[in-house]
């Protein structure tokens, strides 16, 4: 007779399954009753509703968010499949979001469909979903992503609301930059008769940069006989002007967002104290801060450490004992891969105090930080040697954020354009506030993004003669709440008072928060 292990064992091999062909919302025909029953007691299942499951981990917390907003989309598009078939799509604005390569979870996702019956499906964690009785565009106007029908690019230009040009500016702005020519836009506005969506998108265009489609489309519209009105959406001018040769939304979304995003951080931001008189005396400081840096910051990322434990790393005193448990074991590793870490980002350090530029070490020097984070865990066969070998090659999802990082063949075109923007940045401010905050928007990696960002923002601060900057693991709900604002509602006003704060807090000498005192 098999044991409970086993029967669990073999529940999971059919979860396993599910999964393997991306099956992401379960229903009941999916597993038998006792598969299903077994899975939600281990908390390897979750429910969402009648008869709709999600996978799920058993070590989170009772409440946790974690699970649904990673399946979130994936659920929306089985759920609006299985009750509309393929007569469906979702609202010209959230489409517009997706070609724009904003994946964010929404409070409230709209759904058209001509079966639908105008309601509302509450959904986990204050999130819900409304289908709209609503004719949809046509089968060449309607697109899958990822299982999502959406609008067109160009059809979603079209049909979406005035008000989305203003209340999100950089999704509109971005799909703006995907356009190549006025055509596919002008065939639409022309069978529709659209002459007051024409003059709205051609002022768009002309806001963006890009005249020449602007002209084409009145010009356009003029010549089939309509007086169109040119009429600009947008509250205010476009920070950058785009070019057409990046493919890439995802790099003109962080371009728009650092230009959009640095002025506040210049207002709001203490000023820059200048080089330090003595770099050996600045490297002394780094030096003594560090079982408080490594404490807090292991802390945030919910190892169990102790001032005692990293001491004992430090010198070199580290392998985890035998006898210790698994827990244990992650905890004395962590804190070894911190310990080297730190000691790298120190060499960047020493760098841009001899005058190099700051986007160019961390440029050349974060690989080096990531390998020495996780080397030890390597050494102790805990992870594999390809573990090292650099940024992630699946998606991530951050722990209670709405935020959805970037696909990972985005990953690879994002990195290069955040260093070439922290290497162009004449204010420090910036760099450290928006070099912080766009790699863990990024999230580059699969593990250790948290500890990558402080070091980032910490050799930042060093570029600009302010003291190496502990976060508290006390302040971490403020800490994420202002990164979640950042990511989420793009409002940069809140982290960048958090950092702010603190860097205050450590040019009065407050350097070091306080340590346990065991």
């Amino acid at each position: 007779m098999a044991t409970p292990s086993e029967k669990l064992a073999q529940s999971l091999e059919v979860l396993r399954s599910l999964q393997g062909r991306c099956v992401v919302a379960i229903r009941p025909r999916d597993l038998t009753r006792t598969h299903r029953e077994r899975l939600l007691a281990n908390g390897f299942l979750q429910k969402v509703m009648k008869g709709w499951y999600i996978p799920s981990r058993p070590d989170e917390a009772a409440g946790d968010s974690t699970a649904w907003y990673a399946s979130f989309w994936g659920f929306c598009a089985a759920y609006l499949g299985e009750r509309f078939g393929t007569d469906w799509c979702l609202s010209p604005e959230q489409s517009l979001s997706l070609h724009s390569g904003n994946r964010g979870v929404p409070r409230q996702l709209l759904a058209r469909s001509p079966k639908a019956r105008n309601r509302v499906t509450g959904l986990p964690h204050g999130t819900s979903l409304l289908d709209v009785r609503s004719a949809i565009p046509e089968t060449g106007n309607v697109e899958d992503i990822d299982g999502l029908l959406v609008f067109s690019l160009a059809s979603a230009m079209v049909a979406c609301s005035p008000g989305y040009f203003r209340q999100n500016s950089t999704d509109v702005r971005v799909a703006l930059s995907m356009v190549r020519d006025a055509s596919d836009v002008s065939v639409l506005l022309l069978e529709g008769g659209h002459s007051t969506i024409a003059g709205r998108l051609a002022g768009a265009f002309r806001n963006a940069g890009r005249d020449r489609i602007a002209d084409d489309i009145m010009k356009t519209m003029r010549a089939a006989g309509y007086d169109v009105r040119e009429n600009d959406p947008f509250e205010a001018r476009a920070p950058l002007v785009l070019t057409t040769r990046e493919v890439s939304p995802y790099v003109n979304r962080i371009r728009l967002m650092w230009q959009d995003m640095r002025g506040a951080v210049i207002k709001r931001f203490p000023q820059a104290p200048g080089m330090p008189r003595s770099i050996e005396d600045y490297q002394r400081c780094v030096e003594d801060v560090f079982v408080t840096d490594a404490y807090h910051s292991l802390s945030i990322e919910g190892y169990r450490v102790s001032p005692a434990l990293i001491n004992r790393v430090r010198t070199g005193v580290w392998n985890p004992d035998t006898n210790e448990n698994d827990r244990d074991q992650r905890d004395a590793l962590a804190a070894r891969g911190y310990w080297q870490a730190f000691q790298a980002v120190r060499e960047s350090i020493g760098r841009v105090l001899h005058n190099e530029n700051p986007g160019i070490v961390v440029d050349e020097d974060h690989g080096t930080w990531y390998r020495e984070m996780f080397a030890p865990g390597v050494t102790a066969g805990l992870l594999r040697p390809a573990d090292l070998a650099g940024y992630r090659n699946d998606q991530v999802y951050i722990r209670r954020s709405m935020h959805v990082p970037p696909r990972r063949e985005a990953v690879r075109d994002l990195m290069p354009t955040l260093f070439e923007l922290l290497r162009e940045e004449t204010e420090p401010s910036v760099r450290v506030v928006l070099g912080h905050f766009i790699f863990v928007y990024i999230h580059p990696y699969t593990d250790g993004n948290g500890r990558m960002g402080r070091f980032l923002m910490n050799v930042m601060l060093a570029a600009g003669g302010y003291p190496w900057t502990v976060i508290p693991v006390e302040k971490r709900a403020a800490y994420m709440a202002a990164l979640e604002d950042a990511s989420v509602r793009q409002t940069i006003g809140p982290f960048t008072d958090f950092v702010g704060r603190l860097v205050v807090e450590a040019l009065k000498g407050q350097t070091a928060p306080e340590l346990p005192s065991s």
